[in-house]
């Protein structure tokens, strides 16, 4: 399976600098359970798109200090790109910025958080059908998706968050949160924050870390989403059937 990983993330400081890219996050993160899957990282916040997306198995979106709300082009054409690939049935998965912009993309609508900054490990609810599944994951945001696309089913909710995942068709998936940081990651994220923001917020979030985030269920649960998830009809294959 080959995915293409469209990284947003506009962080290039000294902080940045000493951690893996989101791309390799990613990567090291889904190559645990599948190693032999392949990758390729576009840095589309550069202005770096990927030129065809047909021969992509599926499509990544990462996370990012960015906002979805900030006008850049480098956005708009993320949005164009999401469109195209909605329309086409592509498999597209969206982690944080990624989710916001594939909500935006759709016609859904992102704002600031009532509560302020969300961070450290929070409890979700993933829905599926009737069941429900508590899953811990690592929270980094000050934005959300408060009105979902037309069509999305919300298939995950936290305190304070009730759009904290959705799915349209069997070919869009998001997350509000962040399956890609390890515990180490988040850790030194929080001490580099202490320095910005309230004390408060900080200290609540540095002991949340005391519970981890489930790391290989999210993994299990985006890769059980990209082999399952509906293949878009080539052309070409519809014009041979129709001889």
């Amino acid at each position: 399976m080959l995915i293409a990983i469209l990284m947003t993330n506009t962080d290039e400081s000294e902080f940045a600098q000493r951690h893996p890219k989101d791309g390799d996050k990613f990567e090291t993160l889904l190559r645990e359970l599948r190693p032999l899957w392949q990758f390729e990282v576009f840095s589309v916040k550069d202005g770096r798109f990927p030129g065809d997306t047909g021969r992509f198995d599926g499509v990544l979106i990462t996370g990012s200090p960015a906002s979805v709300r900030d006008g850049e082009p480098w956005i708009a054409q993320l949005e164009d790109l999401i469109r195209e690939l909605h329309a086409l049935k592509v498999p597209m998965f969206g982690a944080c910025f990624g989710h916001q912009a594939i909500a935006t993309a759709l016609g859904g609508k992102v704002d600031c958080n009532p509560g302020g900054w969300e961070l450290g490990t929070v409890e979700t609810e993933f829905i599926d059908g009737r069941q429900k599944r508590p899953l811990n994951l690592y929270a980094a945001h000050k934005e959300q998706v408060i009105l979902a696309p037309t069509g999305a089913a919300v298939t995950a909710t936290a305190a304070g968050c009730p759009i904290a995942g959705f799915a349209i068709g069997d070919h869009i998936a998001t997350t509000q949160y962040h399956p890609e940081m390890t515990p180490e990651f988040i850790a030194a994220l929080l001490d580099e924050l202490e320095r910005e923001l309230d004390p408060k917020v900080i200290a609540a979030a540095k002991a949340s870390l005391e519970t981890r985030a489930d790391r290989n269920e999210i993994t299990e649960l985006m890769v059980q989403f990209f082999e399952t998830a509906g293949r878009r009809v080539n052309p070409m294959d519809s014009k041979t059937a129709a001889g």
